[in-house]
């Protein structure tokens, strides 16, 4: 079972990225936060212009999540460099934390259930080691239980819960969870 992790390196990628994660958000989030709050979420955060904003003024990084060719049977799923593109996940460092920021992990349909997921988690906690960071955290959304349930069997603990008015009406109802991922040693 192979999975390797493919940056979003320049303009093509950044369209690619793009339309992936409108599929995804549209397959996925109107039956938990309805049509009207999916489409202002694309636009205002997977759109084109929201990936290249965050990519150059907030230091994001994106990856593709690809499969090997043995992994996921012949279907609709993206072809990459050296098997099918499955999801994306991105994020950015913190160092005033000491934390990186997992800000995304999205799966095709097709791609949920295979332990995605848990291979993205073990990126990266291997990127936290390399990169120094004590820890790593995201937000998921209060009512997606599967999510939580998925990240708790990583290793993740809800150190909040946040309501975070995203404009036009619309809320993000979310537990913030976070993952040590080397011990924290006084004074440092």
């Amino acid at each position: 079972m192979g999975v390797a992790f493919i940056p979003v390196r320049n303009a093509s990628d950044q369209e690619r990225l793009a339309r992936l994660a409108g599929q995804i958000w549209r397959e996925y989030w109107p039956a938990h936060i309805g049509k009207a709050q999916t489409e202002y979420m694309v636009e205002r955060f997977q759109s084109l212009e929201a990936i290249k904003r965050d990519m150059s003024e907030n230091g994001y990084e994106y990856w593709f999540i690809v499969a090997d060719e043995d992994e996921m049977d012949d279907g609709q799923v993206a072809r990459a460099q050296w098997g099918r593109i499955v999801g994306f996940t991105g994020g950015h460092d913190e160092p005033q934390s000491n934390r990186f920021f997992v800000s995304k992990i999205y799966l095709l349909a097709e791609a949920r259930g295979h332990h995605y997921a848990t291979r993205t988690i073990g990126f990266y906690s291997a990127l936290c080691h390399a990169r120094g960071f004590r820890a790593m955290y995201l937000t998921v959304n209060k009512h997606n239980e599967l999510a939580i349930r998925a990240y708790r069997g990583t290793g993740f603990d809800v150190i909040d819960s946040v309501e975070t008015d995203i404009g036009e009406g619309f809320v993000m109802d979310d537990y913030i969870m976070e993952k040590q991922v080397r011990p924290v040693v006084e004074g440092s």
